[in-house]
């Protein structure tokens, strides 16, 4: 049969549910939100729903992101609208306004408030500074953004986010999530190909040693075998849908 090639995300949601809830065979983000996060319409935006790094720049060299953010910050695209964090570079910009310092005066102006970001810096120092999650109308075009610092004056200033790039997410190891030897059941995605295979899921998973083992059943009985990272995996079954035991490090990472 033809190869295809397809990516393959096992997912810890389940796991987290299977640990608590006793489902071991062998044993029986917190999200954190600002109160005047908002966003702003993407006008005439492709991009699609996720998470992405982009390219954050401004007029000022007194107003940028942190050193260690490489002139990035996250954009998140959801419903068509679209934010981006910034992490700045200390806690002397007190608040920021999608807009005109003269609008950001005005009475009952929804003023952006800050979070606090912690940094390590390429000497192993760390620090805590102030970052903000800001409306973005458009991509690659200048818009109005408004700040005020310690003193209390309002300035203006133009940024642009340019260059957004799907954010890979790292996921978590077993040892991070800190699941146990056994055998369990997790959600497991499976993206590319012709979209005609699927995957069963959940499928099973076993955990010895810190190291993982995905049970992945698929919707036909003719695949021959499977390339894991540059290794071949060949079924273990004889009749039915082809299944493959193959290896896997992180959850919630694309294999």
């Amino acid at each position: 049969m033809r190869a295809k090639f397809v990516k393959i995300l096992v997912t810890a949601t389940a796991i987290s549910c299977m640990v608590v809830g006793c489902n071991n065979k062998d044993a029986a983000k917190k999200e954190t939100t600002t109160t005047a996060q908002v966003t702003a319409k993407a006008a005439e935006s492709s991009l699609k729903d996720g998470v992405y790094t982009a390219e954050f720049k401004t007029d000022s060299t007194m107003f940028h992101v942190n050193e260690t953010c490489d002139g990035k910050g996250t954009l998140t695209v959801k419903d068509g609208q679209m934010t981006i964090h910034i992490t700045l570079v200390s806690k002397k910009i007190l608040n920021l306004y999608p807009g005109l310092a003269e609008d950001a005066k005005k009475e009952g102006a929804q003023l952006l408030q800050p979070t606090t970001d912690a940094v390590t810096y390429s000497d192993g120092t760390t620090e805590e500074v102030y970052g903000f999650d800001l409306p973005v109308p458009a991509i690659d075009e200048e818009f109005d953004c408004a700040l005020v610092g310690e003193k209390g004056t309002w300035y203006d200033h133009k940024v642009v986010v340019s260059n957004p790039v799907v954010k890979e997410e790292k996921g978590k190891n077993v040892k991070e999530l800190g699941i146990k030897d056994g055998t369990y059941q997790a959600e497991v995605a499976l993206e590319g190909g012709s979209g005609k295979a699927s995957v069963t899921s959940p499928c099973e998973i076993r955990i010895k040693d810190g190291k993982g083992i995905a049970v992945i059943e698929w919707s036909s009985p003719n695949y021959d075998f499977m390339m894991v990272n540059n290794e071949k995996y060949l079924p273990v079954n004889e009749d039915g849908n082809s299944v493959f035991e193959i290896p896997f490090d992180i959850f919630d990472a694309k294999v």
